[in-house]
């Protein structure tokens, strides 16, 4: 005789809360949601159903791994990203919803001047960014590059499952390094990025959920975090058109060093800050002179 939803959830709120898991009541319901192919809604209507051992036992074994600090996400294989659902796996960094900020911000300048066609996404990962943004403006071309073939062969599976392939050419590059240079370079219109911005001492302190399970090589982003921000405000009035723009997630706190290093290429001008939701500083972008 099997355990009822109502049974199986609690005994799994249970483990999960004395596992020290934040969100263990939400977190309880979207792996049964995932393990039954249930919506929330469908769980409540069907509080009383009885489900059979083998069912438990798969849906308890992520209990377990969640317990253990496996982000659920990585249990799904699915994050919520601008209204689309994305893959995800430990080859990619969990979206964030702070990330969302960085689209809007791109998709309403983009919308505000015609002259935006061809936009480079540097450090891709899951493809968030650059999917979004395919997705949002139909006449969009992209290129999209990160260091991991990994986390590009998750993005090229996002982009085909969202309809956007034929638009994205993605390219494993260290940052910049493997586009063509000099007369061959091709110019883009948009510069957009979300690089490791981590500071390297702090990965440790990071909730174990991020450090022991999200590839540190997508956070870590030096000794003061701002490695990655020097290395392509320098190269990309290289790659940017006569008008064009770039735009960085940052930090919370990483606004004013940012402004200051695309100040002091003395390539850009109109270098401005955009609030997320949360009223934290996280966008930060600016026109090449």
């Amino acid at each position: 005789m099997g355990l009822q939803i109502k049974e199986i959830i609690a005994v799994a709120e249970k483990i999960l809360r004395e596992n020290g898991v934040e969100d263990y009541k939400a977190d309880a319901e979207i792996l049964l949601c995932h393990e039954i192919r249930y919506d929330s809604r469908k769980i409540f209507m069907n509080w009383s159903k009885e489900l059979d051992d083998e069912a438990c036992e798969r849906y308890f074994a992520d209990v377990q791994r969640r317990a253990a600090g496996t982000p659920t996400q990585y249990l799904t294989e699915m994050q919520p990203f601008m209204g689309f659902n994305f893959s995800v796996d430990e080859r990619v960094l969990i979206p964030r919803m702070d990330t969302e900020t960085v689209v809007e911000s791109a998709i309403e300048f983009i919308r505000s001047q015609k002259s935006i066609k061809n936009v480079l996404d540097l450090c891709t990962g899951s493809g968030v960014i650059a999917i979004s943004l395919a997705k949002a403006v139909p006449s969009l071309k992209l290129t999209a590059t990160d260091i991991s073939g990994d986390a590009l062969a998750v993005a090229a599976k996002n982009a085909s499952r969202l309809g956007v392939s034929a638009r994205i050419k993605f390219l494993r590059s260290d940052l910049f390094n493997s586009l063509p240079t000099g007369f061959t370079a091709k110019k883009f219109d948009m510069i957009i990025a979300n690089p490791p911005y981590i500071r390297t001492a702090v990965l440790p302190r990071l909730q174990r959920e991020i450090y022991e399970h999200e590839p540190l090589i997508a956070l870590d982003g030096g000794e003061d975090g701002l490695d990655y921000y020097r290395a392509i405000a320098t190269r990309a009035p290289s790659f940017l058109t006569k008008r064009g723009v770039i735009f960085f997630e940052i930090g919370y706190d990483q606004a004013e060093d940012v402004s200051d290093i695309l100040r002091d290429t003395g390539n850009f001008a109109g270098i401005s800050v955009r609030r997320d939701i949360a009223g934290n500083d996280r966008v930060v972008f600016a026109s090449v002179k």
